[in-house]
């Protein structure tokens, strides 16, 4: 697995959600799968240079510097194949779009679109409040763009 300092701006990125955080000896026991699943990604037969950790107990991201090897349908394919036995072993779901994590002071909350939209509504979640857009690309809007207020993401369009 590649030095994530060390990896370019242009890094492509990929970031999965659990519904709730994972605990710590999950979280354990997952990085190491993730660690071991980077070391050994290839495309083509090419090595991707490439990092994947969890964040906060309850985001997984992979990211892939494609300025040596890109990665391909198949690679990426090899991923969401790995994502989805994670998913499976440790029965959460990883692949719903439709529950937004947001920031209530230091403590992160997730909700259905549809209780976020309530929570809006209500006063209890505002156009300031810092929001995860599991969407970003690349590393760099990764580092500047991942946490940002609701007033500057596109889940402000679904409240």
């Amino acid at each position: 697995m590649t030095n994530y300092e060390i990896l370019p701006d242009s890094t492509r990125v990929w970031i999965y959600q659990a519904k709730a955080p994972f605990s710590e000896a999950i979280s354990k026991e997952i990085q190491q799968r993730l660690t071991q699943f980077a070391a050994n990604w290839i495309s083509h037969n090419n090595q991707l240079r490439s990092y994947a950790s969890i964040y906060h107990h309850q985001f997984i991201v992979l990211m892939v510097d494609e300025s040596q090897a890109g990665a391909s349908g198949c690679s990426i394919d090899k991923s969401v194949h790995f994502l989805q036995q994670l998913q499976q072993h440790y029965s959460v779901a990883l692949f719903d779009r439709l529950t937004f994590t947001y920031k209530e002071g230091e403590a992160i909350k997730t909700a259905h679109k549809t209780l976020f939209s309530e929570l809006y509504k209500a006063g209890q979640i505002t156009d300031d409040t810092l929001v995860f857009d599991n969407l970003v690309t690349n590393k760099a809007d990764f580092e500047k763009n991942w946490l940002k207020p609701l007033k500057d993401s596109w889940h402000k369009r679904m409240v």
